[in-house]
């Protein structure tokens, strides 16, 4: 079945944040917009992973004020909150669950409105495959079997599943006892109200695997490991500072920068101001920033800074770090910074681990019931087996980018292929772009690529 209209079409693979928003910015080109196919399979449109859970401990990590899907609109959520007569705090920190249905309100606004008849169009189904057309353009195959022809595509299928940590053994992976990916459905509910459970990571998916056990009455023993130990920080009080505070004067070299951010969070501190924003005031910076830093750089941040950057950078909302204090105040959660040196299948219903504290030679095995991998999204897609990626890997349309982040693009989110030269139509949207601009996965820098990225596309027809 083929599907070709005059108006130019765009296919968005993937209706999360990153997706959706791309959309939404294309329709607002009004009667010169594309015929734009959105194309989501797994957990319904706007919602993508991080707001499809249904927990309500799993709170947005960023205050309200600072959540409208559009840059130019920043009151855009709070003004939907209060059409709900919900609670419309700009300092507050509102749960992920609702932010999903904001997203999912919008993107049904577009869809039915009278003048997005024909220009959005829902596809209900897998993207499997994406070649180059004889004519021009693209082929867009979906699981079911249909074949859409499309001018161009945006590839937003946010962030790829957990990689596998080292030291756990390949036979416990298909296994219930050692949950791969914490997002997937069902993942914690084999897990006895009193096992004990070994969470790899000690990140924000650690973060809401151990309120999603708390939640579901597990009252067992937890414990947390990262080679650095290293929680998430907690966001500071609002409306401090009243200001935005001027960034830092970051150097071209990796020391010289993080010497000047020290810099400034002393002298912040020193005035009575907290660290908080220090960090905030490089948002604006830090794109460019990265660019400019030769891959050689890159990956030495990535060795050595990216575990404190990324706990300062990404915080934890008041209620949540108060929720994660108190259980590890009263012994239900334990934080160690170590090594995982092997995770394998003991006696019947358990597991056998042996790690080794950071500092110190020797080694500790300890059993537990469950462990679930929290070390965060993955990022090289030379194993995918997505079959969409796949695809497009073996044909040489995209290649992973230097760092094995996501997928090499240009600065204007066009996908490179195997020999490095942008691919015309084929475009990169989210997460998968952090290899190339670094901040891309929380709201405040995927609205302002969103826009850009529709813009381009706009203006390249």
């Amino acid at each position: 079945m083929t599907d070709r209209t005059r108006r130019p079409t765009i296919a968005v693979i993937g209706a999360g944040f990153s997706g959706s928003l791309v959309a939404l910015h294309l329709l607002a080109a009004g009667p010169a917009a594309p015929r734009i196919l959105l194309v989501e399979r797994a957990r319904g449109f706007g919602k993508g992973v991080a707001y499809s859970t249904r927990h309500g401990a799993h709170l947005l990590n960023v205050r309200a004020g600072n959540m409208s899907a559009f840059p130019d609109q920043p009151g855009h959520f709070l003004d939907w909150l209060r059409g709900r007569n919900e609670t419309a705090d700009p300092a507050g920190f509102v749960a992920r669950a609702t932010y999903g249905q904001y997203l999912q309100d919008m993107l049904s606004q577009a869809a039915t409105g009278s003048d997005a008849v024909g220009r959005l169009v829902l596809v209900a189904d897998d993207a499997v495959g994406l070649m180059p057309a004889a004519g021009g353009g693209f082929l867009l195959t979906t699981d079911v079997g249909r074949t859409y022809e499309v001018d161009g595509a945006v590839l937003a299928v946010g962030n790829f599943p957990p990689d596998p940590p080292p030291g756990v053994d390949k036979a416990l992976l298909d296994t219930f006892r050692f949950q791969s990916d914490p997002w997937a459905p069902g993942a914690l509910s084999r897990i006895g109200e009193k096992d004990g459970v070994l969470l790899l990571g000690t990140s924000l998916t650690m973060v809401d695997v151990a309120l999603s056990l708390a939640d579901q009455g597990h009252v067992g023993p937890i414990l947390a490991l990262s080679r650095r130990g290293l929680l998430p920080r907690r966001h500071g009080p609002a409306g401090h500072p009243a200001t935005p505070q001027a960034a830092p004067a970051i150097s071209p070299s990796l020391a010289g920068s993080l010497h000047a951010v020290r810099a400034a969070v002393r002298a912040a501190m020193a005035e009575g101001r907290s660290w908080h924003g220090v960090i905030d005031s490089l948002r604006a910076a830090t794109g460019p920033y990265w660019h400019a830093l030769p891959v050689e750089a890159r990956a030495r941040f990535l060795r050595h800074l990216r575990p404190w950057w990324d706990v300062h950078r990404h915080r934890l909302a008041p209620p949540v770090d108060e929720r994660l204090r108190a259980m590890m105040a009263q012994g239900r959660l334990r934080v160690i910074a170590g090594k995982l040196e092997w995770l394998r299948a003991g006696e019947i219903g358990e597991l056998s681990l042996r790690l080794r504290r950071r500092g110190q030679t020797a080694a500790e095995e300890l059993t537990v019931q469950h462990a679930v991998n929290c070390v965060g999204p993955g990022g090289d897609i030379a194993g995918t087996r997505d079959p969409l990626l796949r695809g497009l890997l073996d044909a040489g349309l995209v290649r992973p980018d230097p760092l094995r982040l996501g997928l090499d693009t240009d600065r204007d989110a066009r996908l490179k292929n195997a020999e490095g030269q942008v691919v015309s139509g084929l475009y990169a949207m989210g997460p998968i772009m952090r290899g190339t601009l670094w901040e891309i996965t929380a709201v405040p820098d995927i609205r302002v690529q969103a826009q850009k990225l529709a813009h381009s596309i706009l203006a390249a027809r």
